[in-house]
């Protein structure tokens, strides 16, 4: 039964909704054996033929009837597309591309996020400078009522590890940010850095990445991430930066 799930799922996930409908009907009309001949007229790529074939192959292993599998068919193609209602993920990616996939830009990505923010914005990032773009989106986010908060790391001279005052420049950029430091680390983080680079408006959309705040990140490094809208993860994401700032682990400078 185990492999029948699998080759539905698959289905369900590379063919259409009205091309699984129409899959799903015929199956109703047909026994295992001859389900292959009678599905034929109704693939038109060697991709959907492949996926047909590997269902049909699973179904004759197993004890389910036509109508059994129509149902699970058309079932987890509801499933699919109800979940992919709700949230949508995209690849996020800055440097050398190709012509095999495509991606959005990081600076893009971070964009969207701060503009689709209306009540909360929460950011962290290693470093920050020579971001003219994100800064003006920062700035015109807190100018419409946005709470913007940011977590960056600290400079030598403050306990962090930066030769450089980030929290003075990014104070003078967006003076309305709240930023935060992760001062007080417990002995097992005692060596710890702010690495992670993420941002995240009203728990609703996220974007998870490898780039700092920079130009450079920006335009011109090979950077990765994902942009991520609607579902859980960015409600997660929102409620555990709000608790390590309640709880103190990471402080208000």
């Amino acid at each position: 039964m185990e492999k029948l799930l699998d080759a539905v799922a698959a289905a369900a996930s590379l063919l259409p909704p009205d091309k699984l409908q129409a899959i799903a009907n015929r199956i109703r009309c047909v026994d295992p054996d001859k389900a292959v001949s009678v599905l034929a007229n109704v693939l038109n790529t060697p991709a959907a033929a492949v996926v047909v074939d590997r269902l049909v192959d699973a179904w004759r292993a197993c004890e389910v009837s036509p109508d059994e599998l129509a149902s699970m068919l058309l079932a987890a193609s509801h499933v699919l597309t109800q979940a992919m209602s709700r949230q949508s993920i995209e690849l996020v990616w800055t440097g050398p591309t190709t012509p095999v996939v495509s991606a959005r830009r990081t600076e893009q990505a971070l964009l969207q996020v701060i503009n689709a923010a209306d009540h909360t914005l929460f950011m962290t990032s290693f470093v920050a400078y020579d971001v003219s773009t994100i800064v003006r989106a920062l700035d015109t986010a807190a100018n419409r009522g946005v709470t913007v908060s940011i977590l960056l790391e600290l400079s030598q001279e403050h306990g962090g590890s930066l030769d450089f005052d980030v929290m003075g420049k990014m104070r003078t950029l967006v003076p309305e940010a709240r930023l935060y430091a992760w001062r007080d680390k417990a002995v097992a983080f005692s060596e710890g850095r702010v690495h992670a680079k993420v941002a995240v408006a009203d728990g609703k959309i996220c974007f998870i990445t490898s780039a700092n705040l920079t130009g450079y990140a920006m335009d011109r490094n090979m950077e990765a991430g994902v942009l991520i809208a609607g579902g859980h993860i960015p409600v997660l994401l929102d409620e555990h930066l709000r608790a390590l700032a309640a709880l103190n682990v990471i402080e208000l400078i």
